[in-house]
């Protein structure tokens, strides 16, 4: 392992007291009862906190009957309920939690970045994180967001520090253990086990040599990944109406994206949209998908007109925390505060977007004129997309969400190191989009990679390749 990937501990441990100060801050003063989604997560957690699982109670002729759940994924209750074991069930103890998760979220950042690029902007990632508004403030959430970006940027993590000490085996499947928890918080997170390989890639013995490391990789990831879900999904199968992998949203959610009152974000879907008999949750959520999957075939192209949309309400600002705090809290938040914690949130975040889409392009060098023609190609693309969110009459920002793992795959002259954590970085924004461009889109959906973006806009305009080549440790 390399000094340059094990070292800097302390600022570790001072970056993870950066982020939780903040963060505790939110956690105790501003967080009320959980509203929308979040009082789901929560009223889960006490059921299963207290040996009921994750239920409610039917009434059936007078009588309380135990109902079992698996619509929402179980993963994040499942936390909560630990935390509530472990320390009860008090006001705060919940969005405790939630701090100490983003403080942990940057010291991985810090980590994990330090297998991608300098010491220096390995530092910057880290605060970038600490000090996101967004990140901050999801503390005084109950959502799901920065549990599943936890395992997001763990997995590559375990996977690099593992593979520099010679170990990548051991490494794969402390990835997977961490990809496979995320599942059951996020099951998209799933998507993510093929671009681990690309932090196997290296090494000696040529391109099948690298191929055949990077495959056994991913394949032994996902394995495990699947084999920590696999509990849940027999659970399901067992007490369900059906089986499911993780949870009974998948169909719902497509047919919100497709159905002909679709708008590209989330619409209140009704009985008589197409599935109006009553029935248990796994046929109930298959009656969705199949509806869904017609009402694409019937009219793909209005679907496809669609993308753009849900790519917008994904990508183009970020508003659902201060619309939770809002909902929680009524008095506390005034529709002109709402409105100035909206521009904080939205400026903050397309800034870093922006700058994320820098990190897959090197500064551009005289000599050889190649690299620098393309690397100034790439650079006037990156320019434009921006200058397009900034000066456009739609002020569409989700094309530089596209750009980042499109330019990061193209094998342009000169361009920075853009496999191994870049590229699995890369990766995990292009499923974030490809998930949201088949479903439907909301801001609170890119929250997910935020901590990937932070990475991403550290290593803006890095040394291209061959110019880094001569220089260890300069990327």
């Amino acid at each position: 392992m390399s000094e340059r990937a094990g070292g800097d501990l302390a600022f570790s441990a001072l970056a993870f007291a950066l982020a939780l100060l903040p963060r505790l801050y939110v956690a105790i003063a501003w967080a009320r009862e959980p509203v929308w989604d979040g009082h789901y997560y929560d009223f889960g957690a006490r059921r299963i906190a207290t040996g009921l699982g994750y239920s409610d109670d039917l009434i059936v002729g007078g009588q309380a009957v135990w109902h079992p759940w698996c619509h929402y994924p179980v993963g994040y209750s499942g936390f909560l309920a630990l935390v509530y074991k472990l320390f009860g069930a008090g006001p705060h103890v919940a969005t405790v939690a939630n701090a100490v998760t983003g403080a942990l979220i940057v010291v991985v950042v810090h980590r994990l970045a330090r297998y991608a690029t300098t010491p220096a902007r390995a530092r910057v990632a880290a605060l970038l994180a600490a000090l996101s508004p967004g990140l901050i403030l999801y503390a005084a959430l109950l959502m799901t967001e920065p549990l599943a970006a936890l395992g997001l940027v763990t997995a590559p993590w375990l996977l690099a520090r593992d593979a520099a000490r010679g170990r990548p085996a051991r490494g794969a499947v402390l990835a997977g253990v961490a990809l496979g928890l995320s599942a059951l918080v996020r099951p998209q997170s799933l998507l993510c086990a093929p671009a681990l390989a690309l932090l196997s890639w290296r090494g000696a013995g040529g391109a099948s040599a690298a191929w055949r490391r990077g495959a056994l990789t991913a394949a032994l990831s996902a394995a495990t990944a699947l084999a920590v879900v696999a509990p849940w999904t027999i659970r399901n199968c067992r007490v369900m109406d059906g089986c499911a992998l993780v949870s009974t949203n998948g169909g719902w959610n497509l047919a919100i994206g497709a159905f002909p009152r679709a708008t590209g974000r989330f619409e209140t879907l009704r009985a008589g949209d197409g599935c109006p008999i009553a029935r248990g949750q796994v046929a109930q959520d298959r009656c969705w998908m199949a509806a869904g999957l017609q009402w694409i075939k019937d009219d793909p192209g209005r679907w496809l007109a669609l993308i753009p949309r849900k790519l917008g309400f994904t990508f183009d600002h970020e508003s659902f925390p201060i619309g939770y705090l809002g909902e929680a809290d009524p008095g506390a938040w005034p529709e002109e505060r709402r409105a100035a914690g909206r521009r904080v949130l939205t400026a903050s975040h397309l800034g870093l977007l922006s700058a994320a889409a820098l990190g897959v392009v090197a500064m551009p060098r005289w000599r050889p004129r190649r690299e620098l023609a393309a690397q100034l190609l790439a650079l006037a693309a990156v320019l434009g997309l921006v200058a397009l969110g900034v000066f456009g009459d739609g002020h569409a920002f989700w094309p530089l969400a596209v750009a980042i793992p499109l330019i990061a795959a193209l094998p342009l002259p000169g361009r920075p190191a853009n496999g191994g954590v870049v590229g699995y970085l890369a990766f995990a924004v292009a499923s974030v989009a490809l998930t949201h461009a088949v479903f439907f889109g909301e801001d609170r959906y890119h929250m997910v990679v935020t901590p990937a973006l932070c990475i991403l806009a550290a290593c803006a305009l890095r040394r291209g390749e061959a110019a880094a080549a001569g220089q260890a440790g300069d990327r």
